[in-house]
């Protein structure tokens, strides 16, 4: 029995020798495998930082071209409160008081801002001085926003391959890094919120999604800190706050309610609630505003949908739990309109915003809240701005939704409603395309990344044409399969070239989209709006650097304690550059102050001047583009003052201001219109003037037109200064006769 059994173990050397070379030819697999995805991870690695560069150096066109500057005007504010966090420390900041906006009445920096932005950049600043890298603040905030949109790319990687898988996540990061889109407001020196906010909006879909998909508690509480780091940084955190409670809705009622998602949003919701209320202009709005009561809604939902769950395991009886079911459902919409009603009717819940209300209706704010039609960014979206803004990924869009419909999963359902609600939103406003950017690429880079594998999929199949000739047949019926099978293969050469044709065409496509980004980037997106830039005769460009020049004038020419009346649209850039007390700015938050200046720019000079006595002003700016041609110019903005002013105070009436429904500044003009202070302001000496060779005096450029009014007299006001090319205009408001 022993020997029998140490017969048994023993093993012929043909099975050790084949045993052996087994074992060596799966481990030389494996590490071939194990090289083989370390050369995938190494050329992915590389794509990604490559795009990461790319992403930061296109936005560098303006400071190429120009110098390293802030653009626009809100960034001016944001710029200056920077500087004013890093000089003072964050308790200063934070309780602020700034009697140099909004005089007299001041404003409380601290409580009527989203500081996300401003603190982002004061500890990248500490940071690089802490390495000892000398850097002043400006130039930090300068290039913030390009080095946020390359960290986009990262994040725009990974939620693609959360949501698909890797190939899709590298080109998402390739379509986002060049999207204009994206770069408009992205861009070196546009210090604006949406330069860090769209990367906070992306990384918390990323982290919310990959809660939904694991069911991790540690993934839940990520997405509520990426939540919160939104509402600190931009007022778009309610589109955040409102398209997840609707995601989460739809899994509900299409029945793919789990433990994951119960976790995944409950989690989010109650410690990001927490974390926004700490931010002072939002504080309680979050349990309070009709704009936040989808969340909270679904939020109780979701403990309905729990209890059911519960119950249903406890009673086991189906006719039971269904007559349970109706009952509590019933039950808990009833109480969920009721406390609706009651918070509504008792003020507790405060109703929808103007802002919110415009884009559900394109046509609100121009009915009710002229003030914020009047900005350009709020107008509805035309088809080119979309064209120009997206290229060819208006045409992948909707092959991506196809993709995604045809596998759906929790993160597809996710991306499309993304998707779609970001789209409706981008056509009511222009501004909200910026938002619609990140989902328009994902979806695209799927629809890219799905097509480009199965062409290639097609383009490396074997040709397999050769019938084998054993010599011997096994029947009629594997000869016929045999035959088929030949017949069907003589195809595949068709299909390998068409395959490869289309790969090419693709590839031209997308080269074709990298040319239009660049060309975008270049010449649409890099001009700061505080330098104009135009092209002369010979092709030459010619800057005009007019606003600096004034700001200048007024910072050296002018009192420290001077009040500067202008429209609302230059108010931020008058005090961080001129450094003086403006009437209003930027901020839009009292409606009838900036009326009352809508109200004097639109009235007689002697009507105006008592308004200008009574708000303490000193010097009024006015921009003229007659002279240079251009455009954005307070004449061409004129009748919303007009609007705005006539909202607050009915003795401003539109009509007269028009003739026929018309709006004019020639011989045919309005009677008010030529006599009004803004006409005069703007047009003073400029009927001396020859703008153009063959037309006459008083030609102005930017509208076409002989001006009607070319005897102007100034009584109350003088002119104190005027820019080399007249596009910002300053006059001095004279003291009353009896006084100096």
């Amino acid at each position: 029995m022993v020997g029998a059994g140490a017969g048994a173990k023993k093993t012929s050397p043909e099975v050790v020798k084949s045993g052996s070379g087994s074992s060596t030819m799966l481990m030389l697999k494996l590490k071939l495998k194990l090289k083989t995805k370390q050369q995938e991870l190494l050329l992915r690695v590389s794509i990604l930082c490559l795009v990461y560069v790319l992403a930061f150096i296109t936005r560098l066109f303006s400071v190429l071209r120009y110098e390293s500057m802030i653009h626009e005007f809100d960034p001016y504010f944001n710029y200056r409160t920077t500087l004013y966090l890093t000089e003072n420390g964050f308790y200063e900041f934070w309780n602020w008081f700034d009697s140099d906006s909004w005089y007299p009445l001041g404003r409380i920096i601290g409580g009527t801002l989203y500081p996300g932005l401003m603190v982002t950049a004061a500890i990248i600043y500490w940071l690089l001085r802490l390495l000892s890298f000398a850097v002043h603040i400006r130039e930090v905030c300068v290039l913030t926003a390009p080095f946020f949109a390359s960290n986009t790319t990262i994040v725009a990687y990974f939620f693609g391959k959360e949501i698909w898988d890797s190939g899709a996540g590298l080109v998402a990061a390739a379509l986002i890094a060049i999207c204009p889109g994206y770069i408009s407001r992205s861009v070196a020196g546009s210090y604006d919120n949406e330069g860090v906010a769209i990367f906070a909006l992306l990384f918390t879909f990323y982290l919310f999604v990959k809660a939904v998909n694991t069911g991790s508690l540690a993934w839940a509480l990520a997405s509520a800190f990426g939540y919160f780091y939104m509402v600190s940084a931009w007022g778009g955190y309610v589109f955040i706050i409102n398209l997840i409670p609707l995601y989460v809705l739809v899994l509900l009622v299409t029945g793919r309610y789990s433990m994951r998602l119960y976790v995944a949003y409950n989690s989010m919701y109650v410690v990001g609630m927490l974390l926004a209320m700490q931010i002072r202009f939002v504080g309680f709005q979050h349990v309070q505003s009709g704009e936040h009561m989808a969340a909270m809604g679904v939020f109780f939902l979701m403990q309905v949908f729990y209890m059911l769950d519960w119950v249903k395991y406890l009673l086991g009886d189906a006719k039971l739990f269904q007559a349970f079911l109706r009952i509590t459902v019933t039950t808990a919409l009833a109480v969920g309109v009721i406390a609706l009603g009651l918070g509504t009717a008792s003020g507790y819940i405060s109703p929808w915003t103007g802002r919110f209300y415009s884009l559900l209706d394109p046509t609100y704010a121009k009915d009710h809240i002229p003030i914020i039609a009047s900005v350009s960014e709020h107008q509805p979206t035309a088809w080119s701005s979309f064209m120009f803004d997206f290229h060819i990924l208006l045409f992948l869009f909707p092959a991506g939704l196809y993709f995604c419909f045809k596998r759906l999963s929790d993160a597809t359902i996710f991306i499309v409603m993304y998707g779609l609600t970001s789209m409706y939103f981008a056509g009511v406003m222009v501004r909200l395309i910026l938002v619609a950017t990140p989902a328009v690429c994902l979806i695209s880079a799927i629809a890219v990344s799905a097509t480009i594998k199965n062409l290639t999929l097609v383009a490396r199949a074997k040709d397999n044409n050769k019938v084998s000739h054993s010599g011997s047949l096994k029947g009629s019926a594997s000869s016929s399969k045999a035959s088929s099978k030949a017949s069907l293969d003589q195809s595949q050469p068709f299909q390998r070239n068409g395959a490869i044709a289309l790969l090419l065409g693709a590839f031209y496509l997308l080269s074709k989209y990298a040319t239009h980004c660049t060309w975008v980037t270049s010449e649409a997106y890099s001009s700061p709006s505080i330098v104009l830039a135009a092209r002369g005769a010979h092709g030459q460009r010619v800057i005009f650097d007019d606003y600096r020049e004034a700001y200048f004038w007024l910072r050296q020419n002018t009192p420290p304690d001077a009040k500067v009346m202008s429209w609302w649209d230059y108010g931020y850039q008058i005090t961080a550059m001129g450094n003086r007390t403006v009437i209003v700015d930027n901020n839009t938050w009292n409606n009838t102050h900036i009326a009352t200046v809508g109200r004097a720019m639109s009235s007689y000079e002697d009507e105006a001047y008592e308004i200008m006595r009574s708000l303490d002003v000193d010097y009024v700016l006015v921009v003229f583009g007659g002279v240079t041609g251009y455009s954005s110019d307070d004449i061409n903005k004129f009748l919303w003052m007009v609007r705005i002013g006539g909202g607050v105070f009915p003795i401003i009436k539109e009509p007269d201001y028009l003739v026929n429904g018309e709006y004019r500044v020639d011989k045919g003009a309005a009677p008010k219109m030529l006599n009004c202070l803004m006409y005069k302001l703007s047009y003073y000496r400029f009927g001396e003037l020859t703008t153009e060779y063959g037309k006459p005096p008083g030609y102005d450029r930017a509208r076409g037109v002989e001006i009607g009014n070319k005897d102007i007299k100034l009584e109350y006001l003088e002119e104190a200064f005027t820019t080399s090319n007249w596009i910002v205009r300053i006059y001095k408001v004279k003291p009353p006769n009896n006084r100096w």
